[in-house]
């Protein structure tokens, strides 16, 4: 039960989910289908070794336990597995026979190294979806490279279109990439399982950070390759291909945002001449430096509150730049209830940013805070019809 009263999720209650993922995409995508009811089986090293537990941002690390791994797991069950023994491969296979979904973000060709692949999967389960996520792509020329978000915001131009003009590349401060390619994968998922109900048959799902890193420029992209001409300013505005106010301003004690809004109510609002005669410009896009510097010195001359009830009275589209302890005392923030708080274990209360999409049927919660290391490894085992023997040999030999 949620902690307002309402029944967990379980949209996808009954869909089994092999969770074959590493670092931040993988895990976050099963997370999405793990919040909304999936039976997620997080499949891992033995020893505590997956990368994930034994690397956090910021080193924090909440009674020794990864706030990166914490941030990504709820709702899911850990089997300890060497892949590496015939007998963990075995197990892997038999997994794969009970499965609805497998999900995997390993470098191309290394499942199918293993018997997992595709073809083998598909082969021991037809009904089974199979989702392949990477960094380029199964068949790229680059399959073999690393895909991380930063390398990604380079290659995909991202790190380029923000930030003024004559600095450095400005990378986006989140992995935003890893968090797009997540609920594109979820979303994959989710009309797989639709297609699945229709025609009885599995079927493959694709995901690459490249492709996710270019659907997240999708607006600056599109005028790129119909002939816009892209360029940074060295001013304010906060994008290429907005007109003017769109940008942050300096204010007396901070900054504030001044987005699309009716033009005539901002000339009207901070009464400069050389903005009045643009207000009956249908398009500002040729006058936009000109109209953000007139800004510069005007908006110096209030705090950040006094301009936010100014703009705000007079229709004017402005928002403050807020940290993170602001953000999250923020009314708007706080309405939206967005964080809640379960008890792990290990790690004590933790903190966890709720599934992001509301139903009507119930609230995703933590009905599992992230598991340990094997923590459901015997569980698991049982339901897919091992007797107890064959799970004490698997721990004895290091399979499990």
């Amino acid at each position: 039960m949620s902690a307002d009263g309402r029944p967990p999720l379980s949209v996808l209650a009954g869909v089994r989910v092999l969770s074959f993922t590493q670092f931040l995409l993988g895990p976050s995508g099963v997370q999405f289908l793990a919040d909304l009811g999936a039976d997620v089986v997080k499949i891992e090293p033995p020893g505590g070794t997956l990368w994930e537990r034994n690397w956090a941002g910021c080193d924090l690390y909440l009674n020794g336990v990864s706030a990166f791994f914490l941030l990504a797991h709820r709702n899911q069950r850990s089997l300890t597995l060497d892949l590496k023994t015939d007998d963990g491969r075995a197990v892997a296979r038999r997994l794969v026979e009970g499965a609805d979904v497998l999900v995997q973000n390993f470098r191309p060709g290394v499942l199918e190294r293993w018997g997992l692949g595709w073809e083998d999967a598909s082969a021991i389960n037809p009904r089974l979806i199979y989702v392949a996520a990477s960094g380029y792509g199964q068949t790229s020329p680059y399959r073999d490279r690393p895909g991380q978000d930063l390398l990604m915001q380079g290659i995909s131009g991202l790190a380029s279109i923000s930030g003024r003009a004559g600095q450095p590349p400005t990378p986006v401060g989140t992995a935003v990439i890893d968090q797009h390619g997540a609920a594109l994968l979820a979303m994959g998922v989710l009309a797989a399982l639709i297609e699945r109900g229709r025609t009885g048959r599995g079927l493959q799902v694709e995901v690459s950070m490249l492709r996710a890193a270019l659907d997240l420029q999708i607006e600056p992209v599109s005028y790129f390759l119909n002939g816009a001409r892209l360029e940074k300013s060295d001013t304010p505005l906060a994008g290429m291909f907005h007109p003017a106010p769109y940008g942050v301003y300096e204010t007396r004690d901070g900054h504030v945002i001044v987005s699309i809004s009716p033009f005539q109510a901002l000339a009207d609002a901070l009464g400069l001449p050389e903005l009045a005669r643009h207000a009956a410009t249908p398009r500002l896009f040729h006058a936009r430096e000109e109209i953000a510097r007139a800004l510069v010195p005007v908006l110096r001359t209030r705090t950040t509150a006094e301009w936010l009830a100014f703009l705000e009275e007079r229709g004017v589209w402005a928002a403050p730049v807020l940290a993170y302890p602001e953000t999250f005392a923020h009314p708007a923030v706080q309405a939206a209830d967005v964080v809640e708080e379960a008890l792990h274990p290990v790690a004590g209360p933790v903190k966890f940013l709720r599934f992001p999409v509301e139903l009507s049927t119930g609230r995703a919660c933590v009905r599992r805070p992230p598991p340990m290391a094997g923590q459901h490894s015997e569980e698991i085992l049982r339901e897919a019809g091992y007797a107890d023997a064959d799970i004490a040999r698997f721990r004895a030999a290091g399979v499990i």
